[in-house]
């Protein structure tokens, strides 16, 4: 998988993501980044930055990038043999990698313990969710599954409270959420799935005063996350 940016570069550097190879534009001048490189034996490759931003499709590299292996994603038996694990953040059939990554970096600032995402029709790991994360998918859990229903179940026998966030719902600031948690957050303008929805504990809605009806996927997670996060 290739990722570029320098937040991107820093986190991976500092985690234990096996780098294949790196990549840098004649004119990359990052000491800190450099020197963090020189520590390790890296294959490097140097060229015209205009090169690199092709080759990345794309023109924020910032004049790095890296091959790194492709991501692991844990397993629902982690979360099973994990006893700390409290907050949880389940993202049913999310398409846009921009909105992934922006909560995926939520959930790292705010302590979630875990990311679940099905495995078919949702999106998934890539290039621009590294990105957009600014690198905190290195220190961020995901779990994919099979089947989100099955899963809520799993998790409620585990001792977790479900709350989906739909659109007329009960007011999120209702609650007290003290208890073990998993927020279920929709895909973009679809919201959750009936069959997710009939799963969930409660349903909780963010009120909304202005003439749109509905916010962006990663802003309504961001707002609830932390209202969460408060009683963690």
């Amino acid at each position: 998988m290739l990722v570029y940016g320098k937040n991107v570069v820093s986190e991976l550097l500092k985690s234990k993501t096996k780098i294949n190879k790196v990549f840098l534009s004649n004119e990359f001048n990052d000491e800190n980044i450099l020197s963090e490189l020189s520590k390790k034996e890296y294959k490097r490759f140097h060229m015209d930055k205009n090169k690199l931003d092709k080759m990345c499709n794309s023109t924020y590299t910032q004049g790095i990038a890296l091959d790194i292996e492709e991501y692991k994603y844990y397993d629902i038996d982690t979360i099973k043999n994990d006893d700390t694990a409290s907050f949880i953040v389940m993202l049913d059939s999310l398409e846009d990698p921009h909105n992934f990554g922006a909560i995926v970096r939520t959930c790292e600032c705010a302590g979630v313990d875990y990311i679940i995402i099905p495995k078919k029709r949702s999106v998934s790991v890539s290039s621009a969710v590294y990105k957009t994360s600014a690198g905190a998918l290195s220190n961020v859990k995901i779990v994919e599954v099979v089947n989100l229903t099955n899963t809520i179940n799993v998790l409620k026998d585990l001792g977790f409270w479900v709350y989906g966030a739909e659109a007329n719902g009960k007011n999120y600031r209702n609650f007290k959420y003290d208890g073990k948690t998993c927020l279920v957050i929709g895909s973009e303008g679809h919201g959750l799935k009936q069959i997710v929805t009939k799963s969930c504990d409660e349903i909780i809605s963010i009120p909304l005063k202005g003439k749109v009806n509905s916010l962006n996927a990663s802003v309504s997670a961001g707002i609830l996350i932390y209202e969460i996060e408060k009683y963690k």
